[in-house]
């Protein structure tokens, strides 16, 4: 027998790498939406026009079909994703980039009791 079982938990941070943006933002964004839980995404200072575009193609086919206010796109270089990851808020934060950037994410994370879906220091070239 397998059984799946749903577990919103409400906002979900995701800081998206230059290299795959717009791929890593859809497979965390479709599991979080099908929960029902909404988004912050930050994708890289690099792929900023990307995030957009994406973000507004997203909200408009979710809108169409009653959902709204579930994703939002913020391109601060630096800002945004020091806020995400220090905000009580958002339970769970998903980053994808350098394992440096990854170790502070990770730390100011869990100082806060809060998860993440790290996955760091890719080697794509």
């Amino acid at each position: 027998m397998m059984m799946e079982m749903w577990n919103p938990i409400g906002i979900l941070g995701l800081i998206t790498a230059f290299n795959f943006p717009v791929a890593v933002a859809g497979w965390n964004a479709a599991l979080a939406l099908i929960c029902g839980d909404s988004i912050i995404w930050k994708p890289a200072p690099t792929a900023c026009l990307s995030g957009i575009a994406t973000g507004k193609i997203m909200t408009s086919v979710l809108e169409k079909h009653g959902f709204k206010n579930v994703l939002t796109v913020c391109c601060d270089i630096d800002e945004c994703g020091e806020a995400i990851s220090k905000d009580k808020r958002i339970p769970l934060v998903s980053f994808t980039g350098s394992t440096v950037v990854g170790r502070k994410v990770s730390t100011t994370v869990h100082n806060r009791f809060g998860k993440t879906i790290l996955e760091l220091g890719g080697n794509n070239a």
